[in-house]
């Protein structure tokens, strides 16, 4: 049995709680009704990263948790904190995300009632219940500790979606629960094994197979590696799996979904095994520059994939199982344990063709259907790439640039490069980056930010330099939201609101106290890189995409 709770009220005991689970940092920003919790963090060993904004809160541990493979904790206030919290749970449950919202919520007795109490929602755990794995209320000490360790429990064992615990105020009064779960060592299941004999056949006796893997296979790399060279496969990942194969690999397409001949190829299969990816729109998602560009009459439209003869797949959330159709062979397992489980199976011997020769034909074509925009911003991502270590971490947001190199951004090893492709929101890129930085002070990590989205978090810069993050923050300047007004022309819109004035972003970073720089050249930005990872605090490298274009 665990031994009894030292005489504590309910939010001194949980981040004694949280540290027994393993967190040693929380994201937030206190506020009246989240006092208790701060009682005993220090005492309990957990850092607190102060933030501007809780979007922040929860962007960061986002980020901390893509870093660390950890769970992330945001801890704010009930009412406005939730709703401002609320995005970057979406963005977690988008992109299976381990991340712990812990908030307050009104007392019990004016629960449901909308009485006019302060920071009031009337259903709380309603608001955030469809972008939370779970999202609940805790009507004593003892479900506030039930409910966290349950949460836990969820990232440890299941898809890991974002958690949501409310706990009211009189319950964070109260004394805590003479006893608190224990949580016992978790693993996610395994594959049946008839199912992997099945799946291992079929995929022997295809002559040209495809293994498409997703961020879910991201702990599976190196067995799945070996069984991509094992059955000669094309590889081809997600941008949530870019890297799980080293993007010069010769068997591997990269993450590229997007282009029509990698489509071509994955249809063309006659087995295709789908590993850890829902195969979501997002995947397969075609920029405005890329639309706009081809010829008048030969757009896909909204794209689709079509998967060759024979499907399988493997993927810890059984409701991917059937979509987009139903495969002839599903394990709804641990990735990592399937695919060693299929190497384990013997018999594997490549097919005669070369698989080799076929990759490079194709990456040769989808390095030919690159429009103009795409090779201004691959000379920009090969200069940042060289300023990079190659372990570096990169948080890109949503801006035309990161669209490119979410394609052609050289990622040789897997968890490198982090994009909010799923729910898409703007802004993600700076705190999330400082989530990462702060759960991998040994790693180099970097922002990739437009000029857009960079406003929606950018007083976050204040927690970086608070920090002295050694961050490179990469600024894209294009002066509008430019993937919108594409769109806007191409179907004869008229722009409206796609190019507002932007500040002085030399003014600005001075203002947060953080260097600037205005790289001019290929070479200049990739100086800046490198200075700014050596530097004591974060750095803006303002690239502007006139500078570099024809």
């Amino acid at each position: 049995m665990p031994p009894p709770v030292p005489a504590r009220s309910c939010g001194e005991d949980i981040p004694f709680l949280l540290a027994e689970l393993g967190v040693e940092t929380v994201f937030g920003m206190p506020g009246v009704h989240s006092l208790e919790f701060y009682r005993t963090l220090a005492d309990a060993g957990i850092a607190h990263i102060s933030v501007r904004h809780e979007q922040g809160a929860g962007f960061m541990a986002d980020g901390y948790a893509r870093a660390s493979g950890r769970p992330g904790v945001a801890l704010v206030i009930s009412g406005p904190g939730v709703t401002n919290a609320a995005t970057a749970l979406g963005q977690a449950h988008s992109d299976s995300v381990p991340v712990l919202l812990l908030t307050p919520a009104v007392a019990l007795e004016d629960l449901g009632l909308g009485a006019g109490a302060l920071h009031e929602i009337v259903d709380q755990r309603g608001l955030t219940a469809p972008v939370a794995g779970l999202s609940a209320v805790a009507h004593t000490p003892a479900q506030a500790a039930e409910l966290i360790a349950r949460a836990f429990a969820r990232f440890a064992t299941l898809r890991p979606r974002p958690a949501h615990v409310s706990v009211p105020l009189d319950v964070l009064e109260a004394p805590a629960a003479p006893r608190r779960p224990s949580v016992a060592a978790l693993h996610r299941p395994g594959p049946d094994p008839a199912g992997v004999r099945a799946l291992a056949a079929r995929m022997q006796a295809a002559r040209a197979p495809v293994v498409l893997a997703g961020g879910g296979a991201v702990a599976a790399a190196p067995d799945l590696r070996a069984l991509v060279e094992a059955s000669g496969a094309l590889f081809v990942s997600t941008i949530a799996g870019k890297g799980i194969l080293p993007d010069d690999h010769p068997l591997s397409l990269g993450a590229t979904l997007q282009r029509p001949a990698t489509r071509h190829a994955v249809a063309e299969a006659d087995f295709v095994l789908a590993i850890g990816t829902e195969i979501a729109e997002p995947d397969l998602y075609v920029t405005a520059d890329a639309e706009a560009a081809e010829p008048p009459g030969t757009s896909e439209g909204r794209p689709t994939l079509r998967l060759g003869a024979g499907f399988g797949r493997i993927d810890l959330d059984p409701e991917v199982m059937l979509r987009p159709r139903a495969p002839d062979i599903g394990l709804v397992s641990d990735a990592a344990l399937a695919v060693r489980a299929l190497l384990e199976a013997g018999g594997w011997r490549p097919p005669a063709q070369d698989t080799a020769a076929r990759a490079a034909a194709i990456r040769a074509q989808n390095a030919a259907a690159m429009s103009p925009l795409e090779r201004v911003h691959q000379t920009v991502l090969m200069a940042i790439r060289r300023g990079l270590p190659e372990q570096a971490l990169v948080y890109a947001d949503m801006c035309q640039i990161a669209y490119t190199g979410c394609i052609t951004f050289p990622v040789q090893q897997p968890g490198r490069w982090h994009f909010p492709m799923g729910f898409g929101t703007l802004g993600h890129a700076l705190p999330a980056a400082i989530g990462g930085k702060l759960a991998r002070p040994d790693l180099p990590v970097a922002a990739l930010v437009g000029d857009g989205g960079l406003q929606f978090t950018l007083q976050e810069l204040a927690t970086a330099a608070e920090h002295r993050l050694a961050l490179p923050i990469l600024l894209w300047d294009n002066d509008a939201l430019a993937e919108i007004a594409v769109f806007m022309r191409s179907r004869q819109i008229p722009p409206v609101g796609v190019r507002p004035p932007n500040p002085d972003f030399a003014a600005l970073a001075a203002a947060y106290g953080i260097a600037h720089t205005a790289p001019l050249t290929p070479s200049e930005i990739t100086g800046a890189v490198g200075a700014a990872l050596a530097a004591p605090g974060p750095t803006l490298i303002q690239i502007r995409q006139q500078a570099f274009e024809p």
